[in-house]
């Protein structure tokens, strides 16, 4: 199947458009925010008129996301929302915090003044970003956790890292939900590994990314107690 249509561009030359990309990225922000709920049915019929799409970039949108496993695919009954579990985000958590302690260190030996720059105005760029706009903030939280570990000169370690913390999005927001979640200082989290990375302090910096990470854990607990799903 041919994923592009060609567009004319103001000087009259021609630029690939990925339909299927957009729907993709589409229905995957939805999932990772909350918007599709974990289990929801998503029916082919109902997305093309909320996507303004044709069936067939939606299906093949549908399948690239069931090998992200954010959608699960029903036998012959469609596919849904991918549904969450305390074994998942434990196993999750638990490969986050090895491949990136591993990913940071090798970040941080490798560092520069060039990757300090960058890391410093990721950070200011995510702070400087207001979190009530969803989309906008995440994109560059992502963009500081990326940062992070840019310098460890291991693209297949940053692309496991960065599949990760997609699957982590959801899970985060869910922890948010917690009545107990707006206590959480998640800025000064942030300030403390940067603060960390900027002077070269790996274990300090590791330390700090962890616990970050394993924080949002805590909190899930509460958030899979109360939705009646099995801790892990």
């Amino acid at each position: 199947m041919n994923r592009s249509d060609r567009e004319i561009t103001p000087d009259g030359s021609t630029k690939s458009v990925s339909i299927t990309q957009q729907v993709y990225e589409a229905l995957r922000d939805k999932i990772l925010i909350g918007q599709m709920e974990p289990g929801a049915r998503l029916k082919v019929e109902s997305l093309k008129s909320m996507l303004d799409s044709g069936a067939s970039p939606i299906r093949e949108a549908l399948s690239l996301l069931t090998s992200d496993q954010l959608v699960e695919r029903l036998d012959q009954r469609g596919f849904r929302v991918a549904e969450v579990s305390g074994a998942q985000f434990d196993e999750i958590l638990r490969l986050r915090c090895a491949l990136e302690e591993m990913a940071l260190r090798e970040s941080i030996a490798r560092a520069d003044n060039a990757w300090e720059d960058r890391l410093v105005l990721a950070h200011h760029r995510m702070v400087r970003t207001p979190r009530e706009n969803t989309s906008a903030f995440e994109e560059q939280h992502k963009s500081f956790h990326q940062e992070l570990i840019s310098a460890c000169n291991s693209p297949i370690l940053v692309k496991f890292c960065d599949q990760l913390y997609d699957l982590n999005i959801r899970y985060r927001f869910l922890a948010g939900k917690t009545k107990s979640y707006p206590s959480r200082d998640v800025s000064k989290e942030h300030a403390d590994i940067l603060a960390a990375a900027v002077d070269r302090d790996a274990d300090a910096a590791t330390e700090a990314l962890l616990t970050h990470y394993r924080k949002t854990g805590q909190f899930l607990a509460d958030q899979f107690e109360d939705h009646g799903i099995a801790p892990a």
